[in-house]
């Protein structure tokens, strides 16, 4: 994908597999995983695995997460992005489009999750014509359930997972 997204502080672009180290960093984090269903990954094999499923979708559905950057040290701080969601039904839902982001714990509580979540809005609205985005969170993640909240999502509604975990279910519409 040739698309590349800056905002002040942010370089978002698409997935590398130059991008694994910084990706395993993340996602070997418990921390990181506390409400991703406590499935941290083990092995760098893992990071790439999901860099090929990512690279798919940019294929399949001309979007899909991509690589956020800190322009001022060139660091990886995780991913944030646009998702077509027709692999699985979520909520009673599937052909939707995902609003997801995961960052590094050493970039939390710095505002980068709000900065990326408003750009990725105003592409998705402005330049895909979206007419609405939907995200979802674990019920007990306060910090990704306020940015949501911080950027425009409205909350919908709680619903269980497969295995019975409580999720909040985000909508956002364009205006």
């Amino acid at each position: 994908m040739n698309l590349i997204i800056e905002t002040d502080r942010l370089l978002l672009r698409e997935m590398l597999h130059d991008d694994a180290e910084a990706l395993f960093e993340m996602d070997n984090n418990t921390k990181v995983h506390k409400y991703l269903w406590q499935k941290p990954v083990t092995t760098i094999e893992e990071v790439h695995a999901y860099i090929d499923f990512v690279r798919t979708q940019y294929t399949a559905n001309n979007i899909g997460r991509f690589s956020t950057i800190l322009k001022e040290t060139n660091e990886l701080i995780g991913w944030t992005g646009l998702k077509f969601v027709n692999d699985h039904i979520e909520n009673g839902n599937t052909n939707f489009y995902d609003y997801g982001y995961r960052l590094n714990e050493k970039f939390w509580n710095n505002g980068y999750a709000s900065e990326a979540s408003k750009a990725w809005l105003d592409y998705g609205f402005n330049q895909m014509n979206l007419q609405e985005v939907n995200a979802y969170t674990h019920a007990q993640n306060g910090a990704s359930n306020h940015v949501l909240q911080k950027v425009g999502f409205d909350f919908i509604e709680d619903y269980p997972d497969e295995q019975g975990v409580t999720l909040k279910w985000w909508q956002i519409k364009k205006t």
